[in-house]
């Protein structure tokens, strides 16, 4: 069982339009909605890949109660392979509009910044997370997302700590502050896209920054890179994973389809270059997919056999 934690769930909205045009109105060719935030989208991969997960993190007001019902129909649909953890609280869960251009098949997005935590609710979460780590079916915690208002910048930290303690493998995919600290407590694997592991040590080159990242406290890092695909440097060597194109499409939720790809391939034991082939090709199946935060298995299923995966530049380990 993996553990996913989102501290700012949403409900994801997906807005299609023949084209997107500024100070113009547009008619909404499509519209979908699910259950979003990082750790959703990487618990509703797994699922899918037949691993069972745990969402948990909080979740409020009326769109949270719409969230937790489209939740319950995916549960429902994976054969009791998702289940709901989430701890209720007095605000209102927040929206994510993406609207996808037909035209160019780009994608513009629109974030809520999410409801105010307070300390009696991070106070439930905690014993909440306590418990699921103390559960003998737990392999693996992923920390994903920003963190709402509320809570302290250390929250992350504080989280990674738990598991470490519980003995649990804890992945944390944030930014910025939560990231830094977090990095401190030292957790298994970190997974940041380009921008935010220059934002964490000030190297642009993404092997000088992952082997940053990991004298920092990490012991493996994971970097998203886009069109370059994945940056591994790990206690067993370092690897990077190549897309065989650019597919245009909707981008959100690809990060975190590779993150469940790279936890479903530590909990099938696979080594480290099939962990990165599946976690470029889940990326790029889900850019291709219709709807946000979802992915095409078709797609993923051609591209498994392609992604290249080579080994990092000398050096980039040290």
């Amino acid at each position: 069982m993996i553990i996913t934690v989102t501290l700012n769930a949403a409900l994801d909205v997906t807005y299609r339009v023949p084209s997107l045009r500024p100070h113009t109105t547009h008619r909404v060719t499509h519209t979908a909605e699910r259950p979003g935030g990082k750790g959703l989208n990487v618990a509703r991969v797994l699922a899918t890949l037949g691993l069972p997960a745990v969402v948990t993190g909080f979740v409020g007001g009326p769109v949270g109660g719409e969230l937790r019902e489209r939740l319950a129909e995916r549960a429902a649909a994976y054969d009791g392979l998702l289940t709901d953890a989430l701890v209720p609280i007095a605000g209102t869960t927040r929206r994510t509009v993406g609207v996808v251009d037909d035209t160019t098949g780009d994608t513009t997005m629109f974030n809520e910044p999410g409801p105010t935590v307070t300390a009696r609710e991070w106070g439930a979460f905690l014993e909440r997370y306590r418990e699921l780590l103390a559960d003998g079916r737990t392999s693996a915690v992923a920390l994903c997302g920003s963190l709402p208002p509320g809570l302290p910048v250390g929250a992350y930290a504080e989280l990674v700590r738990e598991a470490r303690s519980a003995g649990v493998f804890v992945l944390l995919d944030t930014s910025g502050e939560p990231l830094r600290r977090g990095l401190a407590a030292r957790p298994d694997l970190i997974k940041p896209n380009a921008v935010e592991l220059t934002g964490l040590t000030g190297f642009a080159e993404p092997a000088r920054a992952a082997g940053d990242a990991r004298r920092r406290g990490a012991r493996a890092v994971a970097a998203s890179l886009g069109e370059e695909g994945m940056l591994a440097l790990t206690e067993e060597g370092g690897w990077q994973a190549l897309p065989p194109a650019r597919l245009a499409g909707n981008p959100t939720g690809a990060g975190d389809s590779a993150v469940a790809g790279l936890l479903s391939g530590l909990a099938e034991g696979l080594p480290w270059p099939d962990r990165l082939a599946r976690a470029v090709a889940l990326s790029a199946a889900t850019v291709a997919a219709p709807a946000a935060g979802e992915y095409d298995p078709a797609v993923y299923a051609e591209l498994l056999g392609q992604v290249k995966v080579v080994p990092a530049e000398p050096g980039a380990a040290d």
